[in-house]
């Protein structure tokens, strides 16, 4: 038999049982939480690590670029970002604008950061030949884009056809002036570029010069390629001339509007054939105004696209098949070089325009002003 005291003793281990289970209900609650917080923790690190795992993996392309002052060098830095992007890599760009020293400086902290591969427009032929020797002691290959380093070892050149660019330039004012007075503005003298496309120009000039038909009155590099100092140069043409000149052929674009003012500044403009090469838009104005009789179109989508290949395959140790090879003073060096295209008012509508380097309305707004 139950006493009363022994129900209440009853009653009360029955209560602390009913409490214990409840508790270790209630404790398996917090608990299952904190392993699925610690479990999702886990898995956000994981995620972590495999994105930056996948950084890693990326090819690093670094573009060292001489200067974005000039229209067509913006177009290429746009271009080859993203022509490098659709092939799945990361590109890292500097411009030095014209500044030897900097463009080293920026190279070495290309360098630093890690790339897989430079690709340089230099700036100097000759100077930056020390990029070329600081990238290879790093164990990274140099493509030389669009502009030729001389004097090194650089694995690997894609540009145009310059002496073509010159040859290009020439026939089309030899066809308006077969025979006068020219006046030939370079380009700086630093810029192996400037110095191919002057020799494609005197390709074609040099037998009428012997011939007699052609005279060339004057004859100047452009320093750096400023505007300034070609306004100056054809300033100087025109007064140690009295302004009798007949023809006029300018390195590129910048060079040849500068030119065509200092024509305009004697009430010449127009009247003198002039040509330049790039397809800047300005430039193509001028054609259709006719104060500039022809520019030379690069077409650098192309350049960019090819560029890009090139450099993540390089970048990935795959071997490239080139045909060209290009002496630099010191190396054969394997070479792209693609074909440019003369350029005047009869096909610009089916050169630059149709391949949407520059919109129709774009070219012919100055017909509406």
């Amino acid at each position: 038999m139950v006493t009363p005291y022994g129900k209440l003793k009853l009653g009360w281990l029955l209560f602390i049982m009913i409490v214990l289970i409840v508790g270790c209900d209630q404790t398996t609650g917090p608990m299952d939480n904190t392993k699925k917080n610690n479990t999702d923790a886990s898995l956000q690190r994981q995620q972590v690590q495999e994105d930056r795992d996948k950084m890693d993996d990326l090819i690093k392309i670094g573009f060292s670029m001489d200067t974005l002052a000039e229209e067509r060098w913006l177009k290429d830095r746009a271009l080859f970002k993203e022509a490098v992007k659709k092939l799945g890599a990361e590109v890292e760009i500097f411009a030095s604008n014209g500044d030897d020293a900097l463009q080293i400086l920026q190279a070495e902290t290309l360098i630093q950061n890690g790339i897989d591969l430079l690709v340089i427009v230099p700036h100097n032929a000759e100077s930056t030949a020390m990029i070329v020797k600081k990238a290879h002691s790093a164990g990274i290959k140099v493509i030389s884009y669009d502009r030729l380093v001389r004097n090194s070892e650089v694995d690997m050149y894609i540009s145009f056809d310059n002496i073509m660019v010159g040859e290009l330039q020439a026939k089309t004012i030899i066809n308006e002036v077969p025979k006068g007075n020219y006046v030939y503005i370079g380009g700086p003298e630093t810029d192996n570029n400037a110095r191919l496309i002057k020799q494609g120009v005197f390709n074609i000039l040099q037998p009428l010069i012997e011939k007699g038909d052609i005279t060339i009155v004057y004859d100047q590099w452009t320093e750096d390629w400023l505007p300034k100092n070609a306004y100056a140069n054809m300033e100087e043409a025109l007064k140690a001339n009295n302004n009798n000149i007949d023809a006029v052929i300018a390195a590129n674009d910048a060079t040849a509007g500068q030119a065509i003012d200092a024509l305009a500044a004697q009430g010449l403009a127009g009247e003198i054939p002039v040509a330049g090469q790039d397809a800047d838009l300005a430039a193509t104005q001028r054609i259709i105004e006719g104060t500039q009789t022809m520019t030379v179109y690069k077409p650098i989508q192309k350049l960019a696209d090819q560029a890009a290949e090139i450099a993540v395959k390089m970048a990935k140790g795959e071997e490239v098949g080139v045909e060209s090879i290009v002496n630099n003073g010191k190396s054969e060096v394997p070479s792209l070089l693609l074909s440019p295209i003369g350029v005047d008012s009869e096909n610009i509508d089916e050169t630059i325009i149709a391949d949407g380097f520059h919109s129709r309305d774009r070219v012919y707004q100055t017909t509406k002003k």
